[in-house]
């Protein structure tokens, strides 16, 4: 398990910068205040100029040994929130400093014309039954903050963003709980070499009005080989939340892998893949079940999460993307029946890139994880073209938090409702139904352009499967009960020690209707006597129609 700093899980350029893209008028708007993105730009290109210099821990014992149950207990006290004496309905409070939260993070409000640090203070904080001497917390500060806001209920201050850890942040919108974590950028993730973790060292906070209906958030990131200006631009909305966000990114050294975009999710079993646990009462535990994709010629891919026996890579590549996003596709209760964690909640991140960001591809990394307090799941945007000391680079989104995925796709296309993954079955002449020793796949189409197809509509499934296995079935049937359709694949796996790609669209004659699963059968190394590879080899797929 690659460990990271993520807070949310029980874890001189060559050239000038310009906000050109389809938001510029959005992004570019605040520079005209007291306070902008261009003050935090200037900062980051004047900190890849200078040596880095690593966060310094200022901890004592008491704080640095804490476990996590006593660390929640520091609790921010709801009279000490941030804005309570102004007419905005946005709230602000603060993370105490402790376990590997060791090092401080400078905050400031933008209020007018003046810029003025949040100081620390430790009044603002409820310690519970924790004894420490309170001179202890003379020297300490914030690990970093909340934005709070009446999402659900009028009057009532709810949670829907917060920054904490590295560069880790999480947001969501009406009835949804945290699930999924966003980060302002990956560096080396993918292997070989050390993954760098970069870290927002300050943020300016714009104190919204009280006609306000978003919150502007500045951050500075810096790393051993990168530094950044961020500018989020948190829309609450109703249903769903929106962050808007502008990246400009100064590069200190070499970059292999520069991750743009990144999420990072928990998968640990499903339909799909299911439990290896003994008696879990729960059908599903995840907070994304797939990564999704559309290229910038608009076709759609879906790829199933797994959590495999082994690290294993995925790469799709992708031109100017219209999108991606790792999504939790799913929110009936008795998919998850988990009345404590409530993965029926929470929420999918989907990226809408803002411009064009040319050639470049789409990383998955899917982890091993025998629980769901890990972080198993990462997924970015790479460009081609190498990462070099010197460069300045810039990136706009549009990260869209929701739990209405459907309204991600047109009219026009179908999408993977389910996968299920089981052991292939033969019925014989007496009807009992006997396994064969192949892996079936059950792929459920839904959608709008499905469901108004007349029922005498002759539907086929376009299927491709890798050498590694031999297809044996390919049945495609209407399925009411979802008004969409069903693919049965039957599949013999030749070596159980190697990957399986497989892919399936829907087609009516040379017309898809549908987007284009795109599964990976893992490989099981005990499958077989001979040894498996530690990690799997980076699999690149172009996202198009199955051939």
């Amino acid at each position: 398990m690659t460990s990271k700093p993520n807070a949310h899980r029980k874890k001189k350029p060559s050239i000038p910068l310009l906000c050109a893209s389809a938001l510029a008028s959005l992004l570019c708007a605040g520079q005209a205040q007291a306070f902008s993105l261009d003050d935090v730009t200037a900062k980051a290109r004047a900190l890849m100029e200078k040596p880095y210099a690593a966060p310094v821990n200022n901890l004592p014992p008491v704080f640095s040994g804490m476990q996590f149950a006593d660390y929640q207990k520091m609790q921010p006290r709801a009279d000490r929130f941030e804005w309570s004496d102004q007419p905005t309905p946005f709230r602000l409070n603060f993370y105490h400093q402790g376990m590997h939260f060791n090092a401080a993070v400078r905050i400031n409000e933008i209020n007018g014309d003046t810029v003025q640090e949040i100081r620390y203070d430790p009044e603002r904080f409820d310690f519970g039954n924790l004894s420490f001497d309170k001179g202890a917390t003379s020297t300490l500060g914030y690990a970093g903050f909340r934005v709070l806001y009446p999402i659900n209920k009028e009057g009532k201050n709810d949670e829907i963003m917060s920054f904490l850890g590295a560069s880790y942040f999480r947001v969501i919108g009406k009835g949804q709980v945290y699930g999924l974590s966003a980060r302002g950028l990956s560096i080396d993730t993918a292997p070989p070499g050390g993954e760098e973790f970069p870290d927002f060292r300050e943020f300016w906070v714009q104190r919204p009005t009280g006609t306000d209906k978003q919150i502007v958030i500045y951050a500075l990131l810096d790393s051993p080989r990168a530094t950044g200006a961020y500018q989020f631009i948190l829309t609450p909305g109703g249903k769903d939340a929106v962050v808007d966000v502008q990246a400009n990114v100064f590069v200190r050294g070499d970059i292999k892998t520069l991750g743009v975009a990144p999420l990072t999710s928990m998968f640990l079993y499903g339909p799909n893949q299911q439990s290896e646990l003994k008696r879990n009462f729960r059908p599903a535990i995840h907070d994304s079940n797939g990564l999704a994709i559309q290229t910038g010629s608009g076709e759609w891919l879906w790829r199933p999460l797994n959590n495999p026996k082994n690290l294993a890579i995925s790469s799709f590549t992708v031109e100017n993307p219209k999108g991606f996003g790792l999504l939790q596709r799913g929110h009936e209760f008795w998919r998850y029946e988990d009345l404590k964690d409530r993965y029926d909640l929470r929420p999918s991140a989907w990226i809408e890139p803002q411009g064009n960001w040319g050639k470049g591809k789409v990383t998955l990394m899917e982890i091993p994880t025998p629980d769901e307090t890990n972080d198993n799941i990462v997924a970015f945007w790479t460009p081609d073209e190498p990462t070099r000391k010197g460069q300045a680079l810039q990136f706009a989104y549009r990260m869209h938090w929701t739990t209405d995925e459907p309204a991600l796709h047109g009219q026009d296309n179908a999408w993977v409702r389910q996968t299920f993954h089981t052991d292939g079955e033969q019925l014989q002449a007496n009807l009992i139904r006997a396994l064969d020793g192949s892996s079936a796949f059950l792929i459920d189409f839904e959608g709008p352009v499905l469901a108004k197809l007349p029922p005498d509509t002759p539907v086929s499934a376009l299927v491709s499967v890798g050498d590694n296995a031999e297809l044996l079935e390919n049945t495609v049937q209407r399925n009411p009960a979802i008004k969409g359709v069903r693919v049965v694949l039957r599949v013999k796996v030749k070596n159980p020690a190697l990957p399986v790609e497989m892919r399936a669209a829907l087609m009516q004659g040379d017309k898809p209707l549908s987007e284009t699963w795109s599964y990976q059968v893992p490989p099981n190394p005990q499958a077989v006597a001979a040894p498996a590879p530690a990690a799997l080899p980076a699999s690149t797929v172009a996202p198009q129609a199955a051939p």
